[in-house]
């Protein structure tokens, strides 16, 4: 098979700072793209590796599709919680999954959920293999 379903995630929080909120004191829709890559290096840390280390062997990883639904409006200096998973790991594509949640007291409420796939190029831009640690 030429890629493999995989469980793992990481969750970190996220404080929304007042310049990442339009004219209404909410979230601007493209702002929600920097927390998905925050989750993506975060993840990458919790597997024991850097992206900082990983650009410097000569690899980029570059989003080649992302889906996002907004399900309701995260304003300034709320504190949330986002989870991003990898949900499939292929030969040079990496497909991920994120829930961005405002915790509450009964139930947690859902702000955003988004797909992503991000392809692994090398330093002279094609398509190239993951490393090995990154591939289940």
């Amino acid at each position: 098979m030429p890629g493999e379903t995989v469980a793992i995630e990481s969750v970190i929080p996220i404080r929304v700072r007042y310049y990442e909120t339009d004219g209404q004191n909410r979230v601007h829709h493209a702002q929600y793209l920097n927390y998905f890559e925050r989750g993506r290096v975060e993840l990458l840390r919790d597997m024991g590796h850097s992206y900082r280390d990983f650009e410097a062997s000569g690899f980029m990883l570059v989003v080649a599709e992302m889906n996002i639904q907004y399900h309701a409006a995260a304003e300034f200096d709320d504190l949330l919680s986002l989870r991003t998973a990898v949900d499939y790991t292929g030969r040079v594509r990496i497909k991920h999954s994120y829930e961005l949640t405002r915790p509450g007291d009964d139930k947690a409420e859902l702000i955003v959920t988004a797909r992503t796939t991000i392809a692994c190029i090398g330093a002279n831009g094609k398509l190239t293999a993951l490393p090995d640690y990154m591939r289940p």
